[in-house]
């Protein structure tokens, strides 16, 4: 978590933590503001201080919003250094950077760079950077990043973001139950107001605005109907119309508006009824959930959470990832992940998961069955913390009812 943001950077040895920024959403920049959306300049950390946001003059009001120290970059002479340079934005914005430095007490040192950025900007800048301060040790990092380990646990202010945007989807989940529920059906389709099919491109647009109406943006959410719920990453057609009976994988991954917290829930339905191959399916994968969270408990490695619903899936006769890589039906993926300002985060709940899991965690459990040649998937997934007396938490209260009764 946040707090420990200087013992990271301690262990690799950086002297500061430098965020680029841009248009596009930053996780690590988010994380050191708390959410501001500055869409140029650059955030730094030194250890044992605060972040400190470097931004033109037309974003220092929204930056001052954080609390945090805001130098503009009038204040380091930009409009000097743009003369100074002949008009060369690239010369003057290499120029601000060591002043951004300078204005942090760091003369010299490892430099640790993170953010998000077009690749060929990126690759240019550092190169130039190394070559006008060669007093810098100018590096990235791979792996389990700094702001990756950060991430694994999270704090009280990360969640309470985290609960709203949870709140806040769990509604929308109850209002698409709601409309679906209502739909007027002629033979085995629903139908809309005006007598046509309801498609799920139209459902997908009535997720989506009642998102919005909650401050909440869809990631690329999944419904896929029958053969399509089979595939676990298949998005569904927005022509095909909605049918009695078919399974349908809902996975809905929102965020804050203009990127932030996610949550993460799957839930598997079948309209007005559910054919017996379904149901049983449906039945297993919600036992294998319980096991999954039976199993879930700080000090657990995370590959013995997957290894347990693995063991369970395959005493039923389905293939998984460890009788058969590369399976395209049956257990076809890990259990789950973590979740925060990124929709993947660390730990892994993988059977070649090397993490442990820890008070704090938010993680989620989606056990699954696919099988498209059948025509139907079903998954089932919560996001859930861990609290600090070691108990799982669910944030996804929402019913796991597989038939939308229709009235």
């Amino acid at each position: 978590m946040k707090a420990d943001l200087d013992r990271l950077m301690s262990a690799r040895g950086l002297d500061v933590i430098f965020v680029a920024c841009d248009h596009y959403f930053s996780a690590p920049r988010d994380y050191l503001t708390g959410g501001v959306a500055i869409t140029s300049g650059f955030v730094l950390k030194t250890p044992g201080e605060a972040p400190v946001i470097f931004a033109n003059d037309m974003e220092i009001e929204e930056a001052a919003k954080t609390g945090l120290r805001v130098v503009s970059f009038s204040e380091l002479g930009w409009w000097q250094l743009l003369k100074d340079t002949g008009g060369d934005r690239t010369k003057a914005q290499v120029a601000v950077t060591g002043k951004c430095l300078e204005a942090v007490g760091v003369a010299s040192g490892r430099v640790g760079i993170y953010g998000v950025g077009d690749l060929n900007w990126i690759v240019h800048m550092v190169e130039l950077l190394r070559a006008a301060y060669p007093q810098f040790e100018w590096t990235g990092e791979t792996g389990m990043t700094l702001f990756d380990e950060a991430f694994v646990t999270k704090d009280a202010d990360e969640m309470a973001r985290m609960r709203q945007v949870a709140r806040a989807t769990n509604e929308v989940l109850e209002e698409t139950w709601r409309y679906l529920q209502t739909r007027r059906v002629e033979g085995e389709t629903l139908l809309k107001e005006d007598g046509s099919p309801l498609t799920i491109g139209d459902v997908r647009r009535f997720v989506r605005k009642a998102l919005l109406d909650r401050d909440l943006e869809d990631t690329g959410m999944i419904f896929a109907q029958g053969r399509d719920g089979g595939f676990p990453h298949s998005r569904g057609e927005d022509g095909m119309a909605l049918r009695l009976g078919q399974s349908i994988v809902f996975d809905l991954f929102p965020r804050e508006v203009g990127g932030g917290y996610h949550h993460d829930v799957t839930r598997t339905w079948c309209l007005g009824y559910a054919p017996d191959e379904v149901h049983q399916a449906y039945e297993e994968v919600m036992e294998a959930f319980d096991i999954a969270i039976e199993m879930t408990r700080p000090g657990a490695p995370a590959c013995q959470v997957d290894e347990a619903v693995s063991d369970y899936f395959e005493s039923k006769g389905h293939p998984t990832l460890r009788t058969a890589p590369g399976a395209q039906k049956g257990y076809v993926h890990s259990l789950g992940h973590g979740v925060g300002l990124n929709i993947h985060e660390r730990p892994s709940i993988s059977v070649r998961s090397v993490d442990t899991l820890q008070v704090g965690n938010v993680i989620t459990i989606e056990p699954g069955l696919y099988y498209p040649e059948r025509g139907f998937g079903v998954r089932i997934e919560d996001t859930v913390y861990i609290d600090g007396e070691g108990n799982v938490v669910s944030l996804t209260p929402f019913r796991k009812d597989l038939v939308i009764p229709l009235m």
